[in-house]
């Protein structure tokens, strides 16, 4: 039976194998559809289900900006030693042009939508390919995009994608307003702030560490023992270090030469050099990985399973 470009997009569809593979199941059991997906399972997507169990948590994180808009995005690969990889980088770099032109609010319908190097594709099946070449599970993990019209942004990428930053601001269009945003996102990179500012950090979140806080000093009898209005001072006091942690502006600036100036006195100081406001609206801080379990496994036994 011949084999038509229809039953190949069919099978593709079916199954997110390769168009290559498709082809070769059909020519293999005569146009049946049926003992082509079980051909394809013995002989692909049973390799690839493999893999989908395993852990990607290493991998690249990198940002796009173009057309007004900006996107930073996070891939994951199972090793470093993929991530390092020209054909993954090359691939992740089209993953954020892909995530840039889309309209998906979430990971799943982006997955769901055309994979713009291959319309008959989707990006959930162009992943799947690429899991096959690469030979190792790979996985979109997230993407957040920014709009050019609510303010200048800038990006910043560190240790060659293993963390992204994008910084948005009310700023002038000039080179040095664009350096002092460039200087906030490696310190955003650096000291991994929640917030810009305490004005964005709810009542609830500061009443529960007050009470975090004055469990401490209850389990504690030197501390238990001192009058209330002393115990309130150290409560507020330990809650103004928390923020100072937490709080991009509350933040000793990294490249403070007295070591003690605030981000907040930084852009201020910005402010008053390039002749009008720099005011920072929003951020967005990518590290590869974060928040996943991360297997061990030594650098031989990498480089030898690669080789295999």
């Amino acid at each position: 039976m011949a084999v038509t470009a229809a039953m190949v997009k069919q099978l593709r569809e079916q199954t997110g194998a390769g168009m290559m593979d498709c082809k070769k199941a059909l020519t293999a059991t005569d146009g049946d559809m049926e003992k082509a997906v079980d051909f394809l399972r013995e002989k692909g997507l049973a390799a690839a289900a493999k893999k989908a169990g395993r852990i990607a948590a290493e991998g690249l994180v990198t940002t796009k900006i173009d057309g007004g808009k900006a996107v930073v995005v996070e891939v994951n690969s199972e090793t470093d030693f993929v991530a390092k990889n020209a054909d993954f980088q090359a691939y992740v770099a089209d993953v954020a042009t892909a995530a840039l032109q889309s309209d998906a609010a979430d990971i799943e319908a982006f997955l769901a939508e055309p994979w713009f190097l291959d319309k008959e594709l989707t990006v959930a099946q162009a992943l799947s390919e690429k899991i096959s070449v690469i030979g190792e599970n790979l996985s979109i993990r997230r993407f957040e995009k920014m709009d050019s019209a609510d303010g200048q942004i800038v990006s910043y990428i560190h240790g060659g994608g293993r963390i992204g930053v994008l910084v948005q601001a009310e700023a002038p269009e000039n080179e040095a307003a664009k350096e002092a945003l460039k200087n906030i996102a490696m310190q955003i990179a650096a000291l991994r702030p929640q917030y810009i500012s305490r004005d964005e950090i709810s009542e609830e979140f500061m009443a529960k560490e007050r009470e975090i806080l004055m469990a401490q000093i209850m389990n504690d009898p030197k501390e238990a023992a001192k009058p209330e209005k002393v115990i309130k001072g150290i409560i507020e006091g330990r809650l103004s270090k928390e923020m100072k942690d937490i709080c991009l502006l509350d933040q000793v600036y990294v490249k403070a030469e007295d070591g003690k100036q605030s981000v907040a006195k930084y852009l201020q100081q910005v402010s008053k050099e390039v002749g009008a406001p720099v005011a920072l609206k929003k951020f967005v801080r990518f590290e590869t990985g974060e928040g996943l379990q991360k297997k061990e496994e030594d650098f031989a036994a990498e480089v030898a399973k690669q080789m295999r």
